[in-house]
């Protein structure tokens, strides 16, 4: 890493100095991790979890700290929030957008008022001038799936009209990603084809651009008709498991459709086996498992998928499994959906350990021991910058 001391002048400007160092203050992957004292004085790798230190020039560090104030002293001196990007939540998962706001610099999140009349109709409204700015609108489209997205469109449409020079739709959850087929394989009738639908939504409403995470079905990326960035929890998760799972690892696809995803884990874990659950599903959300392609037996079986949603796939892997003579199971997916009987069947014992991401918000009702949550705030802050800064990579 090269030494700044030498690309800054003593009469630097504060502006220029917030923007020679606008990516530390890097969140922790695991929840609830605290942040080291010297964390502002490190910067974080392209979209992964690790550190590379930075020497801060302390001539100009002194002479720029004298004048600061006390919004900029509020983290440690240092403060990288442009006064240009507006970063705005819905009621989806307001932690997790507070994470990324501070992650930008942004001691927190810009106001907006978010309300309901007395007939169910959602009202939102800014709470400050956003003319001229890049605005972020954070947003999972989880439970209650439908008012999450009309309240995303409500904001989008909020601040076109507000003259922001960018708007863009931040959605680390994209639900009606699994209606993305004109017709169902097994009745052979037409279907809705809601991922479109959806798409065409938050593309009229007056999006710009889109930002999702680990997006059920990567077709759905073509469904939107302005630019897409589609990032994945890979680095945070594949971090979690290496310093907290065996080294006997074999990463186990839940079905022929996440073959690709399961070799994508696989690499990132040092190139570990591959197996494969070769599955039927009978109706929505009920599957029945037929055979398991490779080995298992005495290893430590890492099953990896996209979502967790009433958790009837994936604990019928883990139990087909478990009869093959895995050692121990480990289940490990990006969007904790968690309907019906999810948690009935995830905390039964098949697992040793369930893990998840933070993107969306799991109740505490929700949680059980095996339960372990990763936090993506880094992730999708740096994605954040990255795009609000034309970043080339």
């Amino acid at each position: 890493m090269q030494n700044l001391s030498s690309s800054f002048p003593s009469s630097t400007s504060w502006f220029r100095l917030r923007r020679a160092y606008r990516r530390v203050w890097p969140l922790s992957c695991v929840e609830n991790d605290k942040h080291h004292s010297d964390v502002r004085k490190e910067t974080l790798s392209p979209l992964t979890s690790t550190y590379s230190p930075v020497t801060v020039p302390e001539s100009i560090e002194t002479s720029a700290l004298s004048d600061l104030s006390t919004e900029e002293k509020h983290y440690g001196g240092l403060s990288f929030g442009s006064h240009k990007i507006r970063i705005y939540s819905g009621s989806s998962n307001t932690e997790l957008a507070s994470e990324v706001a501070k992650y930008l610099g942004k001691p927190e999140l810009s106001p907006i008022m978010r309300k309901r009349f007395s007939d169910g109709e959602i009202y939102v409204r800014l709470e400050e001038s956003v003319r001229g700015c890049s605005v972020f609108l954070l947003q999972s489209t989880c439970y209650p799936a439908n008012d999450h997205l009309i309240e995303l469109l409500l904001m989008i449409d909020a601040c076109r009209r507000a003259h922001a020079s960018q708007v863009t739709a931040v959605l680390p959850y994209y639900g009606y990603a699994r209606a993305d087929r004109l017709v169902d394989p097994d009745t052979k009738r037409r279907e809705a084809l809601a991922s479109k639908l959806v798409a065409n939504m938050i593309c009229e409403a007056g999006a710009d651009r889109v930002i999702v995470m680990d997006i059920h079905s990567p077709q759905t990326c073509g469904f939107f008709d302005i630019p897409l960035d589609h990032i994945f929890a890979s680095p945070c998760l594949v971090e979690y498991l290496l310093k907290n799972c065996p080294s006997d690892m074999v990463v186990v696809a839940p079905d022929v459709g996440g073959v690709a995803r399961a070799r994508a884990f696989a690499k990132q874990l040092n190139d570990a086996p591959l197996a494969i659950i070769d599955k039927r599903r009978e109706q929505h959300n009920i599957a029945k498992v037929l055979n398991l392609i490779g080995d298992v037996r005495g290893r430590t079986a890492v099953l990896v998928d996209d979502m967790i949603d009433t958790g009837g796939t994936i604990a019928e892997a883990a139990k087909s499994l478990r009869e093959n003579g895995a050692k121990r199971v480990f289940a490990v997916a990006t969007h904790a959906v968690f309907s019906g009987a999810a948690i009935e069947r995830l905390s039964s014992g098949v697992f040793e350990e369930v893990i998840v991401t933070n993107t969306i918000q799991v109740p505490k009702e929700k949680r059980f021991p095996q339960l372990r949550i990763v936090n993506v705030a880094s992730l999708l802050g740096e994605t954040i910058w990255r795009v609000h800064e034309d970043s080339l990579y």
